[in-house]
């Protein structure tokens, strides 16, 4: 695939083209393809009047997109849509392109093949722990998972046309480098050389493709948002107008590694008393008195409902950190929702009222809103495939030139 007319990171889109002709056509490709993908099925007609195009020049267009195998032409539109001649209703392929996400996760590899419709055609899923194991044996699996699910792909007549990874650590702007993974124990890690698929590849923080996805995926999220990825480490994403804020460097959104207590204990970041020490996934289990391990949330959610003291109050606590470390940024930012997702939004009706208490009474009572992301663990996964998937609507003439 070429490159896209966005920026390589995913989530700061917006064409940066000269007003030539063949830079208007591929702006008006991409016109046309988010039309029908976000409100599709759709007639000629009706995606000239969404977009402020004629027909004669919308028509050109889709048989561009026909031929390139993006679009598909479905037959005439159901009678009783329209008055007149039935048009015949297009929608995005169900074969052809799919975006290849990836997640590196502290106790999980998953990778999801996503086609141009949304929908989930692959996936394979390893629960293994990856604390502290080195970067080249826990890339060679993902790369294994990765070439199964292109294989699975492939074998359904779809192409896999990129791959995005979403890491739990810091990634530096325009680079495929780890900075710094406290949790895995990474740090200057090029993932490009490890990761042999042969798909042009993208490299994120699990947060900003979770948040992604909330903007993508989610209902009832608005374009200002911050959002929370808790798990067995805290990351934060800040969506505003729509796009990413990312920061000087792109490491914006270190929540987790805020202190909540200055003296508390040690952190793998090198701090003291980070929220990731109260709120993360180890923390909270051993606040309630159970030791980590697969399932463990799944205990935890299971003795919550339960009624079990010992768990309540752990969740409690870990909702009281979570709500001090919010204030800062809800402070200072001002956004319309806080969104909690990850693996700790299974946990929300009991983590909520403690941080929705700490957070209004430390703001004033001017809290926003704080919802439970309907995506959960998923949305860091979902985000990244996603990710690809924009980039090929964003650019559907790159797409047909890789063909």
């Amino acid at each position: 695939m070429t490159a896209p007319l966005h920026d390589k990171r995913p989530g700061t889109s917006g064409a940066r083209l000269p007003d030539t002709q063949h830079g208007m056509r591929r702006r008006n490709l991409s016109r046309v393809m988010h039309a029908v993908a976000a409100h599709g099925p759709l007639s000629r007609a009706a995606v000239a009047s969404r977009i402020g195009l004629t027909r004669a020049a919308v028509s050109t267009l889709v048989e561009e997109l026909i031929r390139s195998g993006l679009l598909d032409e479905l037959g005439p539109e159901r009678p009783g849509r329209r008055v007149g001649r039935p048009g015949s209703a297009l929608a995005v392929s169900a074969r052809g392109p799919v975006g290849v996400g990836a997640e590196v996760g502290v106790d999980h590899l998953a990778v999801c093949a996503v086609d141009l419709r949304g929908e989930v055609r692959a996936r394979a899923v390893r629960r293994v722990g990856n604390r502290g194991r080195s970067p080249e044996p826990v890339l060679r699996e993902l790369t294994a998972m990765v070439q199964r699910v292109c294989d699975d792909a492939r074998r359904a007549g779809m192409s896999p046309v990129g791959l995005a990874v979403a890491v739990p650590g810091l990634v530096a702007t325009d680079t495929r480098t780890v900075v710094r993974a406290p949790n895995l124990g990474w740090r200057d890690t090029d993932l490009e050389p490890l990761l042999l698929s042969g798909l042009p590849l993208t490299v994120d923080n699990e947060a900003n493709f979770g948040a992604l996805a909330e903007l993508w995926l989610g209902k009832g999220i608005p374009e200002d948002f911050l959002h929370v990825s808790a798990e067995i480490g805290i990351g934060a994403a800040l969506v505003v107008d729509g796009r990413l804020l990312r920061g000087a460097r792109g490491f914006a959104g270190e929540l987790g590694h805020i202190p909540v207590r200055a003296e508390g204990p040690s952190c793998p970041c090198g701090g003291r008393g980070c929220l990731e020490q109260y709120a993360g996934e180890v923390a909270v289990l051993r606040a309630a008195g159970l030791e980590p391990g697969e399932g463990r949330l799944g205990l935890l959610a299971e003795r919550a409902a339960a009624g079990d003291k010992a768990v309540r109050r752990a969740l409690r606590g870990a909702g009281t950190a979570l709500g001090i470390a919010l204030t800062g940024a809800v402070n200072l930012l001002d956004p319309e929702a806080v969104v909690l997702g990850g693996a700790l939004s299974r946990l929300a009706p009991w983590l909520l009222p403690s941080l929705e208490l700490e957070l209004t009474g430390r703001t004033g009572g001017r809290a926003c809103g704080v919802t439970v992301s309907g995506l959960g663990p998923d949305g860091p996964l979902l985000g990244a495939a996603h990710s690809v998937v924009r980039g090929v609507l964003d650019d559907p003439v790159g797409v047909s030139a890789a063909g």
